[in-house]
């Protein structure tokens, strides 16, 4: 089993040196599901929920949160991310939205943190926009599905 690289060797929590690792292509995808009630599905695909376009103001904040996710996280790096992109996709006949994120850096170290704080946020800020329909909504299978770039390579969810 691997050892844990924010613990030094005394027990105690530290950000983990980078600075002499390379700087690589690095691209991390996540994903997460937003399940509701059937008519307040209709609305934001409608878009008639009175705050506004629910999709719209989720995707603003999902790139937002990826962008501070070093200022959320305690043990995150700082990055310069080149890309960050979130895309929904909606289930009818679940009444759910797939949210995906993928966010890109060359660094010296991965962005799955934040691919991962992208979709987590971009499902509260539904969530946020919609709790006076639907108090009941479920924020549900946050997780990676890819990541590559890095020195341990590439991961796919299988």
């Amino acid at each position: 089993m691997p050892t844990f690289s924010h613990m030094d060797e005394e027990g105690r929590v530290r950000m983990v040196d980078v600075s002499k690792k390379p700087a690589t292509a690095r691209e991390a995808v996540a994903q997460g599901v937003i399940t509701m009630q059937p008519e307040t599905f209709e609305l934001i695909k409608e878009q008639k929920v009175k705050k506004g376009n629910v999709l719209e103001t989720a995707r603003i904040a999902g790139v937002m949160a990826a962008k501070q996710t070093a200022g959320l996280i305690p043990m995150c790096h700082p990055l310069s991310l080149t890309h960050v992109q979130i895309d929904f996709f909606p289930h009818p006949d679940t009444h759910s939205i797939r949210i995906e994120a993928v966010v890109r850096v060359v660094g010296q170290t991965g962005v799955e943190m934040e691919a991962l704080t992208a979709v987590a946020i971009a499902a509260l800020t539904i969530y946020d926009m919609c709790k006076s329909y639907d108090r009941g909504m479920t924020i549900s299978d946050v997780c990676l599905l890819k990541k590559s770039g890095g020195k341990s390579g590439t991961f796919v969810r299988s």
